[in-house]
């Protein structure tokens, strides 16, 4: 049997539950499809998302090291996005499973609505 390290020191649980979230790998995938991108590009993209969590998404995806931010000295400021080189790094595991939920949410409809019935 595989033992994995306790919650406060496993770094599988510590990766999963920060990429795990609802918004982390829509963002990702946005980004890695459209390349450096403003705020309110990346809030067009991903519609059914808040200001506020959009915010703290690109936050905790910069604090990791996923992502940078520039922010330019205009009036209006401006500031992008884009993934840093460990983001793209992960990207093309995340492309594998974007690829399999694409391929399998046919069956996976299927058997959510047998399960309902």
């Amino acid at each position: 049997m595989e033992n994995f390290y306790t919650n406060d020191n496993c770094p599988i649980r510590d990766v999963l539950s920060r990429l795990g979230d609802k918004w982390s790998m829509l963002v990702l995938v946005t980004l890695n499809a459209n390349g450096t991108m403003r705020f309110s590009d990346v809030h067009k993209a991903i519609a059914d998302i808040s200001q506020r969590m959009l915010t703290v998404t690109l936050r905790t995806l910069e604090a990791d090291g996923l992502i940078s931010r520039k922010v330019y000295a205009e009036v209006p400021p401006r500031v992008e996005y884009r993934l840093t080189e460990l983001g793209e790094s992960l990207m093309p595991r995340v492309q594998m499973l974007v690829d399999w939920a694409l391929e399998h949410m046919g069956e996976i409809m299927k058997h959510r609505e047998v399960m309902v019935k």
